[in-house]
């Protein structure tokens, strides 16, 4: 929860007012999920069984709304591509593929987090897998938020070098840091080998090849196909 509130602190703060709508409520039915995964576990372990049953079930409803607010928000990373090539010198080394792939890794973010949801309704009777896949879903959906964090610092202490910052080299240190705290997780529950784990780990793995995604031509028509505004 501190490290998603400091990644994406200054980039949703830093400009509340401007925020589009789609913004606004994804950034809270985040924030608020992340919140159900703390006070959740505390229901279940202090005998408070029925409270835990009834938020588990607004909880499902909110993990739908933290999924699908982001499929809305994807329009805006196109726009972003668009405008990163007709005004380069406003987004500097922030090209379109990079805003191509960041769309391309959402989808499968989202999905991934999807899926951790679905198979965590499906093992409700199985404690220790219902709770493992709910709380993979904080490492599947992790990356945006902190990376944005992360980027705004390191540009920061590049600024000398703009236009011709690595803006990949901070996503790099985002994944292994995520990597890094889910393993410790993991670890600390006995979860290393779990199938939630391996997929948390594949999603973070994919989300390092943002270059190559972004800059395939194919994946590009793909995305002007399918997200519309």
């Amino acid at each position: 929860m501190i490290f998603m509130q400091f990644g994406i602190f200054k980039d949703y703060w830093g400009d509340l007012s401007d925020n589009a709508w789609s913004v606004h409520i994804h950034y809270w039915t985040g924030t608020v999920w992340y919140l159900y995964l703390i006070i959740q576990p505390y229901f279940a372990t202090h005998g408070r069984m029925e409270a835990h049953r009834t938020n588990g079930i607004i909880g499902m409803f909110l993990a739908g709304g933290v999924c699908l607010t982001a499929f809305s928000m994807m329009h805006r990373d196109m726009v972003n591509a668009q405008n990163a090539g007709t005004m380069p010198d406003r987004f500097g080394p922030f090209q379109p593929w990079f805003f191509h792939g960041v769309a391309v890794v959402e989808i499968a973010m989202m999905l991934a987090f999807g899926y951790a949801i679905i198979k965590s309704i499906i093992l409700r009777k199985r404690t220790e897998d219902h709770a493992w896949w709910l709380i993979s879903s904080v490492f599947i959906i992790m990356m945006p938020a902190l990376g944005r964090g992360v980027q705004g610092i390191y540009v920061g202490l590049h600024r000398a070098d703009w236009p011709n910052v690595d803006i990949m080299m901070p996503i790099y240190l985002t994944e292994a840091l995520i990597i890094g705290m889910l393993f410790a997780a993991a670890w600390r529950f006995g979860k290393l080998r779990h199938s939630a784990t391996y997929l948390a780990v594949a999603i973070n793995l994919f989300n390092v090849f943002i270059g190559p995604l972004g800059k395939s031509e194919g994946l590009q028509s793909l995305l002007k196909m399918i997200i519309k505004g």
